[in-house]
């Protein structure tokens, strides 16, 4: 949503809309009435500043690719996002957002501590990631998860008009579709998939795991990120349930539920056009320096989470320094690793282990003023984002297994001078996509060493050539065309 001047509108009674996305989260955040919108929210499409007339509270768009592909459909057919606002207690009022109608669901501090923080993230979460951490169980977790989709279903459900289509999304709702279908058989329900889905044997698991499939399996299409994620649904499906299947369609009773790959992208085109941005060069240029004009720049940018193989890559990078293959000050590495679930036990070790080999790596290779690893435990700004993208030589996105990453579509984007290298793990999503990446496994200590040394050394012109590559796909596969092709399939 970029900075329209519709006014908001808060309406005393629920106005019905053809067209319902149902998220955790809405796509806006509340700020402090003297809060403005800094230049770098200006140039990465934030919209300014609105007041809601009733309450006098803010809000401010938040950036997001699902946003700004959602966005437009929803003005055009006057659509509601149902989300939780943020915070606890009692939500704002319905309210009207540059032609979006926002619909807040309330969560309470025990709604964000089990549904959220425990079912959703200590549980689903790395289950679905394939374990890489245990995932814990609580009998409590799934009660509230329970309840706080039904919260969800029965604001879908109030919103929507008759014959209504309502996309669900992620792994926060997978109740949602059959609460929803239950109360409103008249709708078109589609659910969207943003992180991996797991195997048979992971899947089964999970306790209540009927119930999960059978939520799934209220929509009418189950999009997700890979091809191997709707076989192993439609295979799941029969194997827990006994439901037939022909291809990726599961005959549920008198309906066929779909199942489909609709690989998730960005909007490629704001990307670009920010990375060209004049101060965004400058600042890029003013990064280097400040790291010292090194000749190569490792660059890492994710959320602390064990799925993101950060340590893994940190250990990598030390062994080559070691080795004497890579010294410092030729080569540094970035490492920009953003706030996440901190209340979360996993995520709290993680940030311990991450922080202790930065500073080994760095009491051993570093110099008085010349790190070797530059860590930096906070979050940034789309434009200081755009601005290490052009800064870093080489990318490293090595998570140990992700539904998508968007972080190395951005950095292909980014890349307008064509330079630059990705090093990118083969169990990421966008490894199905983006084959002129330097791929590696990111389990394989010498596999990502010797991945990260062939892009750090790679001619310009294959450097050049690669990126371009990539470049022609996502100009050809953004985030618009992803959404248009999960809304044409479930048939809005």
């Amino acid at each position: 949503m970029t900075g329209g001047t519709l006014p908001e509108v808060v309406w005393d009674v629920v106005t019905r809309s053809g067209f319902v996305v149902v998220a955790n989260r809405m796509p806006v955040d509340e700020v402090s009435p003297a809060t403005t919108p800094s230049p770098a929210a200006v140039a990465a499409g934030s919209a300014a500043l609105r007041p809601l007339p009733a309450s006098g509270r803010e809000w401010r768009r938040s950036p997001g690719g699902l946003v700004t592909a959602l966005h437009p459909v929803l003005v055009a057919r006057g659509g509601t996002w149902v989300g939780w606002a943020g915070g606890v207690g009692e939500p704002p009022e319905p309210f009207e957002l540059e032609g979006v109608r926002l619909h807040p669901v309330r969560l309470d501090s025990v709604d964000l501590e089990r549904y959220y923080e425990g079912q959703s993230n200590a549980s689903i979460w790395p289950l679905y990631h394939d374990a890489v951490e245990t995932p814990v169980y609580r009998r409590r977790w799934r009660e509230s998860y329970r309840e706080v989709n039904a919260r969800f279903a029965a604001a879908a459900a109030e919103v929507a008009a008759p014959g209504a289509t309502v996309w669900v999304q992620d792994y926060q709702l997978q109740l949602v579709p059959a609460m929803l279908r239950e109360q409103r058989p008249d709708l078109r329900i589609g659910f969207f998939l943003h992180i991996p889905f797991p195997p048979i044997e992971l899947f089964m698991q999970l306790p209540g795991r009927a119930e999960v499939l059978n939520g799934l399996l209220g929509a009418d299409l189950i999009g997700f990120q890979q091809k191997l994620a709707a076989q192993n649904f439609v295979r799941l499906a029969r194997h827990l349930l006994g439901l037939r299947y022909r291809g990726q369609t599961v005959k549920v009773e008198h309906r066929e539920v779909k199942a489909g790959a609709f690989p998730i992208s960005i909007d490629v085109a704001e990307m670009e056009q920010l990375a060209a941005n004049p101060a965004v060069q400058a600042r890029a240029k003013q990064i280097r320096a400040e790291l010292g004009d090194p000749v190569t720049v490792v660059l890492g940018v994710d959320r602390l989470d064990y799925t993101k193989g950060i340590e893994l890559r940190l250990k990598a990078f030390r062994e080559l320094l070691a080795e004497g293959r890579l010294a410092v000050p030729d080569t540094v590495m970035v490492q920009v690793a953003t706030p996440s679930r901190e209340r979360v036990e996993h995520y709290q070790t993680l940030r311990i282990r991450v922080e202790r080999e930065v500073g080994r790596i760095n009491g051993e290779f570093g110099r008085v003023g010349v790190p070797a690893v530059h860590y930096l435990h906070q979050s940034y700004s789309r434009t200081e984002l755009a601005a290490l993208y052009c800064a870093a030589d080489v990318m490293m996105v090595t998570p140990l297994r992700d539904g998508m990453n968007l972080v190395a579509k951005e950095y292909v984007a980014a890349r307008a001078d064509t330079g630059g290298a990705l090093v990118l793990s083969e169990f990421a999503g966008a490894a199905t996509e983006l084959r002129q990446a330097f791929l590696c496994n990111p389990y394989d200590p010498e596999a990502v060493k010797e991945t990260l040394l062939r892009a750090v050394h790679v001619p310009p012109p294959e450097a050049a050539r690669r990126i371009r590559a990539m470049q022609r796909h996502l100009r050809s596969h953004d985030v618009d065309q992803w959404a248009r092709n999960f809304l044409a399939e479930l048939g809005s």
